[in-house]
């Protein structure tokens, strides 16, 4: 906050003072927060590490309906998958509305993960529960929500994902 300082006869010339105050106060405070080594960013990387460590443990999203249904994502599909095979797993929970398992244009193979649609919001949930971890062709599949809600940062701090 610079301005112009009036000259004034007096040598205790307020003005100037308080100009140089605040350019002094504005030093402190930078030389405070600048750099790697300033004691305050050491305390919010250290809250944001705690944050980060924090954040599996806690549920901070929720699924979203799409237009027909609830949608999953199955990740880690063996590339020799194919649908009839995802959907023969995938339908002993409930009513598939579809399944959609892209394919590598130039292999042919599956990308290695699959978008799977209930109609029923506890079908879904049952999928999720039981087979996240489980092996299909030998290969470990994660499955989750497809969409989830954000989660809301409180006080304008950053909340990591799960690494992983």
């Amino acid at each position: 906050m610079r301005g112009r300082i009036m000259e004034d006869d007096d040598d205790d010339n307020d003005v100037h003072n308080g100009v140089v105050w605040m350019e002094e106060e504005a030093q402190t405070v930078a030389r405070r927060t600048k750099g790697r080594g300033s004691k305050q960013g050491k305390k919010i990387r250290e809250e944001e590490e705690e944050e980060k460590e924090n954040f599996s443990r806690t549920p901070l999203s929720s699924p979203l309906r799409s237009a027909e249904g609830w949608i999953i994502i199955v990740s880690g599909v063996h590339k020799e998958a194919q649908e009839d095979d995802l959907y023969n797993v995938f339908a002993d929970f409930g009513e598939l509305k579809s399944l959609h398992l892209n394919l590598d244009r130039r292999t042919g193979y599956v990308k290695g993960y699959a978008l799977i649609e209930f109609g029923n919001f506890q079908a879904a949930q049952t999928a999720i529960s039981s087979l996240d971890g489980t092996r299909l062709f030998g290969q470990a599949i994660s499955v989750d929500w497809a969409f989830k809600t954000a989660p809301s940062a409180s006080r304008g701090r950053r909340i990591y994902p799960e690494e992983g």
